[in-house]
């Protein structure tokens, strides 16, 4: 039936139909089992994808403004665990000459998120929080709905509309008559009193009486595997361009590994050697509090993580080009990590994609790629677990890891970037030839002055808890020998 139409459809849509088991039986249970039904709507579906594009669209492709004014994204779960798609409609306005390329980012979130969660159905949520008749845009609405009802099968699992401003009740009664029943079971006005019955506090923000503090930015603030753009380890090297991350070798990419260690061996003039100098100048005037930040460590339940909250970068000036993030696994079990950046085309991280064993510390070196600049805007998300049963830390194990554990078992820790400029000579600053020192030298110096801090942390942990004991054994030696004094008082009374 398809091929015979092969010219009005994407053939890897058709290439698709014809392999994905999962996708013919989502078209099938959106359409109650009713084959004319189900044939049809995936006619109108494959001509839709192939006049949006949907299988080109990227980043690249669409305007950047739409990703900056933050009107639709992806970001946390409701209550049955469905990742939530939001629509701030007081970001929308009609505009006609720009209906297309909005339409389009729609599509691009839609076949983002089923790409990467093979098709888990989402919960679109309306923000429409200070919206009045100007942000009023049926068509754009209608598009949307359409999005569910005609084009991704079985994808929809709730319509959260909050606090629709009464002047809008007329128009939605003409979206409910786009809906059909099915879909109108779905609709769900709320306000700030209700909301909490769909979606917890941890993932609405103040405004709707909720504690999530997340705000969209673009590039955006990484929050979780679905924003974009993300990937685990950059971007796929030139000779990897034809294989997919599963089906590399894991001999070839441990090796890959070893050659960029060695390479970073020769050249390591990276934060450390920043934090060192912020250190240093904590002394002076020069920008204390980020100096102290970068020394500090974040004491999260499966990890400790440091720096706590900046990777220091130099400019194109100053040169620093690698950072060094220390993860020490606070707990009595092995902890997968994994490290995803919203600039994986700048930097290398290794490793990205890891374990650490029990009360242990790693290192994870994060690199600048070619003539890159570190950004402000750039950002790091450091998720870990807890593997109840350690089957191994390969590439394989860990992939089947990530993909079975729970949401609420992961920890997430995010990290911002600090671009230190050029400033004024200071013999503070190192250099590699300063004082004729080989850089190795400095390079050692600065790696085991960052070790040293670490342990010297965890000493003080552990000698705070040794003065506890201690504390506590002559506490109890005390009261020991009070006890056995009177004791031996009782016995001596008794006999007199």
């Amino acid at each position: 039936y398809f091929l015979g139409k092969s010219d009005k459809y994407d053939s890897r849509d058709v290439e698709r139909l014809q392999q994905d088991d999962k996708w013919v039986e989502n078209y099938l249970i959106w359409r109650h089992d009713v084959v004319d039904d189900t044939l049809k709507m995936i006619d109108e579906s494959f001509q839709w994808r192939k006049e949006y594009t949907v299988n080109d669209l990227s980043e690249s492709v669409l305007p950047k403004w739409l990703f900056d004014i933050g009107a639709l994204f992806l970001h946390g779960y409701d209550k049955e665990g469905y990742k939530l798609f939001w629509f701030k409609v007081k970001h929308h306005t009609r505009d006609p000459k720009q209906q297309l390329d909005k339409k389009k980012l729609v599509a691009f979130w839609l076949e983002h998120y089923a790409k990467r969660d093979h098709g888990k159905p989402l919960t679109v949520v309306f923000d429409m929080a200070e919206t009045g008749i100007s942000h009023i845009d049926l068509d754009f609405v209608r598009f949307i709905v359409n999005c569910f009802t005609d084009y991704y099968p079985n994808f929809l699992t709730k319509i959260v509309i909050f606090e629709m401003p009464w002047i809008m009740n007329a128009a939605f009664k003409i979206v409910k008559g786009w809906l059909g029943p099915d879909a109108i079971s779905m609709l769900k006005f709320t306000n700030k009193s209700d909301v909490q019955e769909y979606i917890s506090g941890e993932y609405l923000p103040p405004h709707m009486g909720g504690t999530d503090s997340f705000k969209y930015s673009y590039p955006p603030l990484v929050d979780d595997d679905f924003q974009t753009p993300l990937c685990e380890n950059g971007p796929i090297t030139s000779e990897d361009e034809h294989e997919s991350k599963e089906e590399i070798d894991t001999d070839t990419k441990e090796a890959g590994e070893l050659n960029e260690a060695q390479n970073l061996n020769q050249k390591k003039m990276n934060s450390i050697e920043q934090i060192s100098k912020s250190e240093e100048t904590d002394k002076t005037e020069v920008k204390p509090k980020n100096a102290k930040k970068a020394l500090t460590t974040f004491k999260g339940s499966l990890l400790h993580i440091s720096p706590a909250e900046e990777l220091y970068f130099g400019s194109k000036e100053t040169g620093e080009k690698k950072c060094l993030i220390v993860l020490t696994n606070v707990t009595k079990n092995v902890v997968a990590f994994k490290v995803r950046t919203t600039a994986p085309e700048k930097y290398r991280v290794k490793p990205s994609n890891s374990s650490c064993e029990p009360g242990t510390s790693l290192d994870i070196i994060v690199s600048l790629h070619g003539g890159f600049a570190a950004s402000l805007q750039d950002r790091f998300l450091i998720m870990a677990a807890e593997m109840d049963q350690p089957s191994g830390a390969g590439v394989p194990e860990l992939a089947q890891f990530w993909k079975e554990v729970p949401r609420t078992k992961v920890m997430e820790h995010r990290l911002r970037c600090h671009v230190v400029e050029s400033s004024k000579p200071s013999s503070l600053t190192l250099k590699e030839n300063a004082f004729n020192i080989p850089a190795k030298t400095n390079e050692d110096l600065h790696i085991q002055l960052t070790h040293l801090l670490q342990i010297n942390k965890r000493l003080e942990e552990q000698m705070n808890r040794c003065l506890w004991f201690q504390q506590l054994s002559v506490v109890l030696s005390l009261l020991s020998v009070t006890v056995a004094a009177f004791c031996f008082y009782l016995a001596y009374a008794q006999r007199s």
